[in-house]
């Protein structure tokens, strides 16, 4: 017997499965996708790969067949559909097929087998709404976030405490010593397709009308792929759960992908109340020991239900029923990594392998997708109006800040802004400003010579931070604030532009007893730092939430009836051909979060651009509009769908050496492919030409099909390695 394996390394020559005889010690050890080591090269070192394939003869001579060494210990094998899944990536996105297999493959980090175990409250000992007050008078927050969880929930799965609370076991162990909590282990049922009634919250999810048709029409329709395009708090949460119920009760799993930075501890333990143990979750601050277990264990079927961003949808499900991707346009699904994947074409791509139901859900989806769902290549489900009775969608006012500049106010509130924000306070109801960037300031700039202070290592200018320190946002350079112009020596250095820090500045100082709590990148830094200021404002120790994208982000916190939105168009100037979608979408989620339950809510969008047609239909809500202006600017463009579109990009130590290796890759591919197919932009520097002291310079190919712009990256890989010769550049790919 002899097994295809593709070996560990990152090289164009060996990007290919190499034949090894698999020795009788080895016989029934060895299966496809397990991890193996093997002899390789003149000197035979042992190499790490993967089995791909097993036949019963080799083409190659006896004598030139070298034997597989062995097994590699702790490893979890691959199943067949995710061996597809990643050779489907390397065809797709680019980058080798090892590269490939390691992103689907589960981790083989040492793991160690343990019971499902929760915490529960032990009301005889305490009163929970004093226990509360109390530790919130002694400043325990981690003890109060953990008592404040139970007034909701019977048990908290201690994964659940430790990865979305942000509780210490120090913490865990002093409540229970005190008798504050219990903890308890389950067994687990073990039987394949049963949903346990005793985490089944009652009598379950009642659905309205709209919902239950949305349901039926996934389960019973004949497309395998459907969208879900609902409006913002429609309820699709609440028609997931039932999906997966359903999908549960026929035997089969199901993998429900959410944004990393929408995994709040609220969303996951709704799936934990109904489908408690049988519920797991992947993210990015687990270990990957621990990524590996939960991995081990839905391949055991003790896990049947995923949940997390991206990498959950690798999750080796023997019977995969459902994928849902929840809020799909998010750009969090498309990998910054080699290979640089978008997920939500893979899930539908591994929905279609293992014969499972793909549902994409989202207030504003993507354009490409909402094609297909137009054309009926996808099913289109539509949701009208939200789920909570007596709430509505929130009265949006346009602000010109031109017309405010000529009126003579130069603050960053408009005076419609400023009228609300004092309303609010007068009502004691919340409210959340919405800027995107972080920071306290803009760039830092001479206004002798115009220089602005940039950062050593990447194409781009430090940021001003309130302690004093610029620092770069791509690398993470800090240095000092300058008081004389690097270039000409000038004192005259100042600030320009606007950050969170500044805004939250300003909210002290204008609106005097306001209480405001910050949500960036700077402050959600630590493990958890999200949770913990999301858990501060739900139970409303701030009267004021400003932070960047991840607030609006799938949030729901009842008091909030007033979203401003500082400066709307920063994004519609990015260079990206999806800067106006990502604008309406950034809008349309903000705009989402006022007024979600019986109290209307209003939204004040601030711009410098309200003639922009992105603008425009965020304000009055109304995503076909939108749909309509960008499908013109696509057709006339030739990006997708109206057309196909791939980034070839070279990365290097040096300029000139990575300048010209750019240059000749586009000429030879231009060289090999019949004139007309295919358009080329460039090459040209990128958009940051320095990242980390690595020099990017890349060439655009548009075409109208997709088979012609990946013939075009197949050419670029094949001519890649002549082209480089011995110098260091790197190529990536981005469609």
């Amino acid at each position: 017997m002899f097994a295809e394996v593709i070996i560990d390394i990152v090289n164009q020559d060996v990007d290919r499965p190499f034949s090894y005889r698999i020795p009788d010690a080895l016989t029934g050890a060895v299966s496809i996708g397990s991890p193996v080591l093997v002899p390789f090269g003149k000197g035979n070192a042992l190499r790490k790969g993967y089995v791909v394939s097993l036949k019963e003869e080799s083409d190659l001579a006896p004598e030139k067949v070298k034997e597989i060494d062995s097994v590699v210990e702790k490893g979890l094998s691959v199943e067949e559909q995710l061996l597809s899944l990643a050779s489907y990536m390397r065809h797709r996105y680019g980058g080798t097929l090892y590269q490939c297999l390691s992103v689907v493959m589960p981790s083989k980090s040492e793991m160690r087998s343990k019971k499902p175990r929760f915490l529960v409250f032990l009301p005889e000992k305490a009163t929970l709404p004093d226990e509360i007050a109390l530790a919130l008078k002694k400043k325990h927050y981690a003890k109060a976030r953990l008592l404040e969880a139970f007034t909701d929930h019977e048990r908290i799965p201690t994964s659940i405490a430790s990865d979305r609370l942000s509780v210490s076991s120090a913490t865990i162990r002093s409540m229970e010593k005190a008798g504050l909590i219990g903890i308890v282990e389950e067994k687990g049922s073990g039987i394949r397709g049963e949903v346990p009634e005793a985490f089944s919250g009652g009598s379950g999810i009642t659905l309205n009308g709209e919902q239950e048709e949305a349901v039926k029409t996934v389960l019973s329709g004949e497309k395998t792929t459907s969208l879900i395009f609902g409006v913002t708090g429609s309820g699709k949460t609440e028609i997931y759960i039932r999906l997966i119920e359903e999908v549960l009760k026929e035997g089969r799993e199901a993998i429900v992908l959410i944004p990393e930075i929408a995994l709040t501890y609220q969303t996951v333990m709704r799936f934990y109340d109904r489908f408690g143990e049988l519920v797991s979750v992947v993210h990015s601050r687990l270990s990957q020991g621990e990524k590996a277990e939960r991995f081990m264990k839905a391949k055991a079927g003790e896990i049947r239900v995923m949940i997390g961003p991206r990498s959950a949808l690798f999750t080796p499900f023997r019977n995969l029923g459902l994928i849902v991707v929840d809020e799909f346009h998010e750009s969090s699904y498309r990998s910054d990594q080699v290979p640089k994947y978008d997920a939500v074409d893979l899930a539908v791509k591994r929905g279609e392998i293992a014969g499972a139901k793909v549902v994409l859900g989202s207030a504003s989806p993507l354009v490409e997708q909402y094609k297909k769902a137009l054309s009926g290549e996808i099913e289109l489900i539509r949701l009208t109006k939200r789920a909570v009775s007596g709430s509505s969608l929130p009265l949006v006012t346009l602000v010109d800040m031109r017309e405010e500049l000529k009126n003579r106010n130069r603050s960053v509130f408009s005076r419609a802004l400023r009228e609300k924000i004092l309303d609010r306070q007068q009502k004691g109801e919340q409210i959340m400003l919405f800027l995107n960037r972080r920071g306290y300031s803009g760039a830092v700039s001479c206004r002798s010579c115009g220089e602005a202070v940039g950062c050593p290592h990447c194409s781009v200018s430090l940021n001003y931070h309130r302690n004093g320190i610029l620092k770069c946002h791509i690398c993470g350079y800090e240095r000092p604030m300058v008081t004389e112009c690097p270039k000409c020596g000038s004192k005259l250095v100042g600030t320009f532009g606007l950050g969170t820090e500044k805004v939250e500045e300003l909210i002290l100082r204008e609106f005097p007893g306001l209480r405001v709590l910050r949500m960036d990148a700077d402050t959600t830094s630590g493990k958890n730092g999200h949770q913990e200021i999301l858990e501060k404002f739900l139970r409303e120790e701030a009267d004021v939430l400003v932070g960047t994208q991840m607030i609006v982000k799938g949030h729901d916190f009842p008091k909030v009836t007033l979203v401003g939105i500082l400066a709307a168009d920063l994004s519609l100037f990015i260079p990206d051909f999806r800067s106006a979608e990502r604008t309406f979408e950034l809008l349309l989620q903000a705009e989402g979060r006022a007024g979600r339950r019986d109290t209307p809510g209003e939204c004040v969008v601030q711009t410098y651009n309200p003639e922009h047609y992105a603008v425009i239909a965020a304000k009055n809500q109304d995503y076909e509009a939108f749909y309509r202006e960008e499908i013109k600017y696509r057709k006339m463009l030739l990006y997708p769908p109206e057309g196909a579109f791939l980034c070839a990009r070279v990365s290097g130590k040096y300029d000139d050496s990575t300048a010209l290796a750019a240059e000749r890759l586009k000429k030879a591919v231009e060289s090999r492919l019949s004139p007309g197919l295919v358009r080329f932009l460039g090459p040209a520097e990128d958009t940051l030409k320095k990242v980390k002291d690595s020099y990017r310079y890349c060439f655009y190919v548009k075409g109208k099909e997709l088979s012609d712009i990946l013939r075009a990256k197949q050419i670029a890989e094949e001519e890649f390695e002549r082209i480089r010769g011995s110098e260091k550049v790197y190529l990536t790919f981005e469609s």
